[in-house]
């Protein structure tokens, strides 16, 4: 969540994002068009061209294949399943947005043997859904209509366990950056507003890399201990010494924190390594069983290299806390919140999710978040952060808890040949449980695609080569094997 030169609350969070969100952010920041912003960007001659070729069309919507019944005239199509365009001016790569009354979502328009196709983005609502193309100058097509439906009936539950660990981050909390800035770092009326939010417990930076941070001493624990409060130290990791990062997490364990966090972000991605190195050792310091969370993106495709499947896999931590910030990201509530279920329930842990209380956005918002969250069951959530946070939006968090909003299955995440990125580590440290000869390298190739239709086969679903609901929970059955990442 934060860095060693930790800019503004608002600011921060854009760091690590993804183009289109910088974009955007240059976008809402200078009040030019994209087309004016496009232009200035690459030049006359650019601008010049774009301004004379029309937006793309889209002609017509089919299932894949275009014959599958019930596809016309508009098409019927499950969460994660393909979907074929039929238009012009398509060109791979293009935007397709997938919209609804309360929220929207994206994905890559692909050419393949059978035409344009994209993936119902896992999230997506349920119901008729409008779907637009956007080009490069950012011009959107017309709309055409598509009837999204869940996935096929699910005869197994979703893989979510829970334990000891998990109590340790149930209830409501807020995070502390600094303690100084949080009431003048009285525990006192730290204490007094938590409660009256009905907050169980505060989240206090305890390290930043291998830097421990004396705000959060044994005092302060047993302080906040004393006025009913549960506490967790968390710590800013980068990934150059994780041993010594291991070292400074402890700081937060031996002041007698209720559990820990750690804050795991851009730059930690590609370092597989690392993540091991300090995972171990905070396992070894720590004890097996000490409540250990990870706090990181929500969006798992966004962020492919980030090591999930190891500070969350075997001997990781047991609760993940996505930093599901709707504003920051330009998104819905009801949209980042879907996605993020649908992307990080594969690691098999509880999801305890961080709301946004900083940035501009409407106070209904902050409703809309818990009872979403209280739908999706989970057994804790947090709001980011303490300082940032308004005297209206303490009030609004004050009020009684609203009446929980249960939206339809998110679904899970589509893989097939050719993905790359940690989901598909994942996948395969799994099916290695069964095949010993796969490697662990992130790339979905013939060998990994082999392996799953194998695997599929040998349980009775159909050989697809492809995860849909039923084969992410019977392939998350298996133990899955801990990769080589030295």
């Amino acid at each position: 969540m934060t860095t060693c030169a930790e800019p503004p609350d608002g600011l921060r969070r854009y760091f690590g994002a993804p183009g289109w969100l910088v974009r955007l952010m240059l976008f809402r920041a200078t009040g030019l068009s994209l087309a004016t912003l496009a232009a200035l960007l690459v030049g006359p001659a650019a601008g010049t061209a774009t301004a004379k070729t029309a937006p793309p069309k889209l002609i017509e919507l089919r299932c894949v294949p275009k014959s599958k019944p019930g596809c016309a005239p508009t098409p019927t199509v499950a969460v994660g399943a393909q979907v074929q365009l039929r238009g012009q001016r398509l060109k791979a790569g293009m935007r397709v947005s997938f919209r609804w009354s309360k929220g929207a979502l994206a994905a890559r328009l692909s050419k393949t043997k059978v035409g344009w196709v994209t993936r119902v983005p896992a999230g997506t609502a349920t119901g008729t859904i409008r779907v637009t193309v956007t080009d490069a100058a950012g011009r959107r097509s017309n709309q055409r209509g598509v009837n999204v439906v869940a996935e096929a009936p699910q005869t197994r539950p979703a893989a979510q366990p829970s334990g000891p660990a998990e109590a340790a981050f149930a209830g409501d909390g807020m995070w502390i950056w600094y303690l100084k800035q949080s009431n003048d770092g009285d525990l006192d009326q730290i204490a007094a507003r938590a409660k009256a939010a009905g907050m169980t417990t505060v989240f206090v930076k305890s390290a930043d890399g291998a830097t421990p941070w004396t705000q959060l001493s044994r005092a302060v624990v047993d302080g906040l201990h004393d006025r009913g409060l549960k506490v967790c130290g968390w710590q800013f990791v980068y990934g150059d010494n994780p041993a010594g990062e291991a070292r400074a997490a402890m700081s937060a364990v031996n002041a007698g924190a209720d559990c820990f966090v750690i804050d795991a972000e851009t730059r930690y991605e590609g370092r597989y390594a690392a993540a091991q190195t300090y995972m171990t050792a905070l396992r070894t310091a720590a004890g097996p069983s000490y409540p250990i969370g990870l706090t990181s993106f929500p969006y798992v495709d966004f962020h492919p290299r980030l090591p999930y499947s190891v500070f969350l896999g075997p001997g990781g931590a047991q609760v993940n806390l996505p930093q599901v910030y709707w504003a920051d990201i330009g998104a819905s509530v009801d949209a980042v919140s879907a996605k993020t279920v649908a992307n990080n329930r594969i690691y098999k842990v509880p999801i305890a999710p961080i709301g946004q209380t900083y940035g501009t956005f409407p106070a209904a918002d902050l409703r809309r978040f818990r009872a979403i969250w209280a739908g999706y069951g989970a057994p804790g959530l947090s709001w980011w952060s303490w300082q940032a946070t308004s005297q209206g939006r303490w009030d609004v968090l004050t009020e009684r808890a609203p009446t929980t909003v249960r939206l339809p299955d998110p679904g899970w995440p589509s893989l097939a040949k050719g993905d790359t990125g940690d989901q598909v580590i994942w996948l395969q440290m799994h099916l290695a449980a069964v095949d010993r000869q796969l490697a662990i390298d992130g790339r979905f190739t013939a060998a990994t695609d082999a392996a799953l239709k194998a695997f599929q086969t040998s349980k009775g679903l159909p050989a697809t080569g492809e995860t849909d609901a039923l084969t992410w929970q019977t392939v998350l059955e298996l133990t899955p094997v801990a990769g080589d990442w030295n």
